[in-house]
């Protein structure tokens, strides 16, 4: 039995996913204490709740403290049943969220995976299904799996009412090759989206006017994207980058109430060029979070990003708790820093 703390780190709900995840993967039950300890609302929420539930089925698990509020949860897993699910998060909770902590799992399970999901695609604090379709899931295809992603209708924070649809097919040999990303290269595609829904289209317009300015963004590389099936109101700024080394790095800022679409805008850019100015960086800060994982279930791996968030931390801790892995972070001249997964197995370390 692992214990996990959950108020570790930035003792949030990336912990709950990560153990949930590397629970299902080695097969290992858990204990987790003090969930989301650090949150100003502690404990399980329904979004956390949707992805327990998911875990629970797809691992014909046993679960104990899978309550609204629990800061407590016994998950016991007794193996990965790969085929067809349906989860519904339910209003805006996190779709995407929901698939990191079900996805490692599928990856190396014994056949394909269909799933459908229902709730929020574009949710502040979580990756948007642009981020998975464009950054992250290619990747993941670098290492031998096929993971294919369909939005078939949007979901944006608070209405949710989004759906999408993933296919798994697990690597050859039933494990991902390790990935090395050391540099980006030159830059050979920008572009950048406005997404609206049920808004005046002239907000999106203002955020890419804004955005293309402070990006130097040619007029081909700005489009407006108006939604017409959304159950509720969303506007979501997206930019993407894709360099020479075949890493595409999307950036993403949400429309709030009462914030000027300038406002949102000049943020969006200024992440951009925080990216464009770490030396050669191919990662970008949430990508890094993303790719710790599977770089540990590979074996192995490196990559070069920016300085690491409190995900990145928390997802570090949790995965040495599970797996004979140890992961390195060094910081470099000029604002990079090398990312290291190497596994101890072989030198009889844990």
């Amino acid at each position: 039995m692992i214990t996990v703390d959950g108020s570790q780190g930035e003792g949030g709900g990336q912990i709950l996913r990560s153990a949930l995840a590397l629970a299902l993967v080695t097969g290992q039950p858990v204990a987790l204490r003090q969930i989301r300890a650090r949150r100003p609302r502690p404990g399980l929420m329904p979004q956390h709740l949707a992805a327990v539930a998911a875990a629970t089925r797809i691992g014909n698990a046993r679960t104990v403290g899978a309550a609204p509020g629990s800061q407590e949860l016994l998950f016991e897993p007794q193996g990965v049943v790969p085929g067809r699910y349906h989860f519904a998060v339910g209003t805006a909770g996190s779709c995407t969220l929901v698939l990191q902590t079900v996805l490692p799992a599928l990856l190396l399970a014994a056949g394909e995976s269909e799933l459908e999901l229902e709730g929020g695609t574009h949710n502040p604090l979580a990756p948007p299904f642009e981020f998975l379709a464009r950054s992250f899931l290619p990747l993941l295809g670098r290492m031998g799996a096929r993971v294919e992603a369909v939005l078939e209708r949007p979901g944006f924070y608070p209405a949710g009412g989004g759906r999408l649809r993933v296919r798994i097919t697990p690597p050859a040999g039933g494990r991902l090759r390790p990935l090395e990303l050391p540099v980006r290269g030159a830059i050979l595609r920008r572009e950048a989206e406005a997404l609206v829904a049920r808004l005046p289209a002239a907000i999106g317009r203002r955020e890419l006017a804004v955005l293309g300015r402070g990006l130097q963004l040619r007029a081909e590389e700005l489009r407006l994207r108006l939604v017409a099936d959304s159950a509720g109101p969303g506007n979501v700024l997206q930019a993407a980058l894709t360099g020479e080394a075949g890493v595409t790095e999307l950036f993403t800022a949400f429309g709030q109430r009462g914030v000027p679409a300038e406002a949102v805008a000049r943020g969006l850019a200024a992440e951009v060029r925080e990216y464009l100015a770490a030396p050669d960086v191919p990662v970008g800060r949430h990508l890094a979070d993303q790719l710790l994982l599977p770089l540990a279930l590979a074996g192995g791996g490196a990559f070069r990003t920016l300085p690491p968030t409190p995900h990145f931390e928390s997802n570090r801790q949790v995965i040495e708790t599970f797996l004979p892995v140890r992961i390195t972070a060094a910081a470099e001249s000029g604002g990079g820093v090398q990312v290291r997964v190497e596994c101890l197995e072989e030198r009889g370390s844990r």
